[in-house]
């Protein structure tokens, strides 16, 4: 029986974070064909989570820490080296630098930890409507096709191995001022290997999809808008408790300041029953352009 095109994507995504190992502690990982002028963020940083982990014996992931210092070139892979900074008896820490055309490109620390019991509390998820009373990513776009310039309508023509469904959703192309802050439900579209360090890298790939959104909501930017540069400075996550990316987790953002052509948004990521399994903060260019 052949799989869904979402199942597709999602393998695909799968098979992009499944890095070859060159030598100790050096890795390469490719690009899917998506038709971008640039890396997806989100992408460079689980695969580096990915090379991290690969280098640790013992121990889950709790927090990382990344800095997106240049534009990844789709069209070679990208080698990841890493730095096997420290190996203690709770605790191990890596360095990862992502390398293109002879230029780090990306820079990601991050922390592992044994399982350790010990004190317990967090905030409550917000109220929401459950996600299949939500549409989909293609339903709530299929409008646009016939407005929308070709190149963003082939992006949203796209499989996407991510399944996100908005609470309360912003018209792409002519949005209006609100608050800053979204409710959005997402998951892995299709099933996931057991593995949790795929399940934290494959929510790394999807946490870095809608925060700069979020900081552009109270200035009604369109994705249009070419008055405007807009990328990833850097991103951070904590990986609190275990959970599983192929199931509805939702993903509360809101973004506190915007200021020096910069926006910075947080957000918390809960299972179902109301767990806290993530936290994340990002911050994100925002230039306007001079005429």
């Amino acid at each position: 029986m052949a799989n869904s095109p979402q199942q597709d994507a999602l393998d695909l995504l799968v098979s992009v974070l499944d890095l070859e190992e060159l030598e100790l502690n050096l890795f390469r990982g490719r690009t899917p064909k998506e038709d971008r002028l640039r890396v997806f963020g989100g992408q460079v940083a689980g695969q580096a989570l990915v090379a991290a982990g690969r280098t640790v014996a013992e121990g889950a992931v709790h927090s990382l820490h990344a800095y997106f210092l240049r534009p990844g070139d789709p069209s070679i892979p990208i080698l990841y080296q890493v730095d096997r900074i420290r190996d203690g008896r709770s605790f191990a820490t890596r360095r990862v630098v992502a390398i293109q055309h002879g230029h780090a490109i990306f820079n990601l620390s991050a922390s592992f930890q044994i399982a350790e019991s010990g004190l317990e509390h967090q905030i409550p998820m917000p109220d929401a409507p459950d996600p299949e009373s939500l549409p989909s990513f293609k339903e709530r776009t299929e409008h646009l096709l016939t407005l929308a310039p070709a190149e963003l309508r082939r992006w949203l023509m796209r499989d996407r191995p991510i399944d996100a469904r908005h609470v309360d959703p912003v018209d792409y192309l002519k949005p209006k001022k609100r608050p800053p802050r979204q409710l959005i439900w997402i998951r892995a579209d299709g099933t996931l290997p057991d593995s949790p360090l795929l399940h934290q890298c494959v929510v790394a790939y999807a946490s870095d999809m809608t925060l700069m959104d979020t900081a552009t909501l109270p200035h009604a930017i369109s994705w249009v808008d070419s008055r405007f540069q807009m990328a990833s400075l850097d991103h951070a996550m904590w990986f609190h408790r275990t959970f599983r990316a192929d199931e509805w987790l939702l993903y509360a953002q809101e973004s506190p300041n915007a200021s020096g052509s910069r926006g910075f948004t947080t957000g918390s990521l809960f299972t179902r029953d109301g767990t806290l399994v993530v936290s994340v903060a990002q911050e994100g260019l925002i230039r306007q352009r001079r005429a």
